[in-house]
C-alpha cells in the first residue's frame, strides 16, 4: 500500500478557476427570449430609427394640444388677413412659413399647417391602431380554431377566408360610410365615422393575420410540448390558450406592426375619397382632397401631408422588418 499523498497548503487554496492566472471569476447570466430579441432589435440601426420615429409619432398624437399651445396656433383658427385676397395663397413665400407657422398657412382659409398636421396624426394613429386591433383579435382567433381542430372546422374558416378576402374592400367601405346615419349606438359626427372605419377596415381585413396564425398553429400542434400536454389530460382549450398562443405572440406582433401603415393609408385613402373623417377635423387625407384644388397655385400643400403619410407609413414598415428579423433570425 502506497504512502497517501500529501497535499500542501497552497494546492488546498487553489481553484479551478485559478487556472488560467489574471482571469476574474465570473458569473454565469442567462438571457431570456425578450433579451435575446432586443439586443438583435439594437443592431439594427434602421429598425431603431423607425423604432423612434413611431415613439415621436405616438407621443405627437398623444400630446398634441400641448404640442400646438406652446408651437402654433388652434387647427381650426383662420387666418385670412395674411392671404392674397386675389388667389388666397399665403403672402410670404415658402407657403407662409415663419417662426409663427412653422409649416405655412392652408391657402383658401389661412389655418396653421403646422397644428393641422399635428392633429391629423391622431385621427390616422387612432384608426390605424384600432383597426389593427380589432383583425389581430378576430383573425387569431379563427386561425388557431381553424389549424388545432383541423377537419371540417378548418375548411369552413378557409372558405369563409377566401369570401372576405374577395370583397372589395375600398368600395364597400365607401358604400357603407356613405350611408350611415347621423347617429348611431350612441356616437355621432366623426366620433360614429371614426368607429364605422375601425369596424369596417379591421372586420374585412382580419384573413390576411388569420392565414398566417393557421400556418402557424398547424405546425405547433405537431410539436413535441403539445404531445405531451395532450398525454397528461389536457383539452383543446387548455393547449390553445396555455401551449399555442405563448407561441404565437411574437409572429402576430410582426404581422400586427406590419398591418398599421396598411390601415393608416386605408384611412387616408377614405378621406381623400370626402368619404373619411368630415372638415374641419383635421386629416391627413382630407388636406390632400383640399391640396388638389390649389396645387397649380401653391404645390407646397400637396407635398406637406403626402410626406406626413409617407414618414409614417416608412417608419411603422421599417420597424416592422427589423421586429421580424429579431424574433426570427430564420426570415433573414
Amino acid at each position: 500500500m502506497g504512502a497517501p499523498i500529501e497535499v500542501s497548503g497552497s494546492d488546498k487554496e487553489a481553484q479551478p478557476e485559478a487556472v488560467l492566472s489574471g482571469v476574474e471569476s465570473k458569473a454565469i447570466q442567462g438571457r431570456s427570449l425578450g433579451r435575446i430579441a432586443w439586443l438583435r432589435l439594437r443592431r439594427d440601426k434602421v429598425a431603431m430609427t423607425g423604432g423612434v420615429l413611431v415613439v415621436l409619432l405616438i407621443l405627437m398624437a398623444v400630446f398634441a394640444p400641448l404640442i400646438v399651445k406652446l408651437l402654433g396656433h388652434p387647427p381650426n383658427e383662420y387666418h385670412q388677413e395674411l392671404l392674397d385676397p386675389t388667389f388666397g395663397s399665403p403672402n410670404e413665400p415658402m407657403g407662409g412659413m415663419s417662426g409663427e407657422f412653422l409649416l405655412g398657412l392652408e391657402p383658401g382659409t389661412g389655418r396653421d399647417l403646422f397644428s393641422r398636421i399635428v392633429y391629423g396624426a391622431r385621427v390616422s394613429l387612432l384608426v390605424g391602431f384600432l383597426a389593427t386591433i380589432v383583425a389581430a383579435v378576430i383573425g387569431t382567433a379563427m386561425g388557431v380554431i381553424a389549424g388545432y381542430f383541423g377537419g371540417w372546422v378548418d375548411g369552413l374558416i378557409s372558405r369563409l377566408m377566401d369570401v372576405f378576402l374577395a370583397f372589395p374592400l375600398l368600395l364597400f367601405a365607401i358604400a357603407i360610410v356613405g350611408v350611415i346615419p347621423d347617429e348611431m349606438a350612441g356616437l355621432t359626427g366623426n366620433g360614429l365615422r371614426i368607429g364605422v372605419l375601425v369596424f369596417v377596415i379591421g372586420f374585412f381585413s382580419w384573413p390576411y393575420i388569420g392565414r398566417i396564425v393557421r400556418g402557424q398553429t398547424l405546425s405547433l400542434r405537431e410539436r413535441e410540448f403539445v404531445d405531451a400536454a395532450r398525454s397528461m389530460g389536457a383539452r383543446g382549450p387548455y393547449i390553445i390558450v396555455r401551449e399555442i398562443l405563448p407561441n404565437l405572440v411574437a409572429p402576430i406582433l410582426v404581422y400586427a406592426t406590419l398591418m398599421i401603415p396598411t390601415n393608416i393609408l386605408f384611412e387616408a385613402a377614405l378621406s381623400f375619397l370626402g368619404v373619411g373623417i368630415e372638415p374641419p377635423t383635421p386629416s391627413w387625407g382630407g388636406m390632400l382632397t383640399t391640396a388638389i384644388q390649389t396645387y397649380q397655385v401653391t404645390p407646397y400643400f400637396v407635398v406637406i401631408p403626402g410626406v406626413a403619410i409617407f414618414i409614417t407609413v416608412m417608419a411603422f414598415n421599417v420597424f416592422g422588418d427589423g421586429l421580424r428579423d429579431a424574433l426570427d433570425p430564420r426570415t433573414r
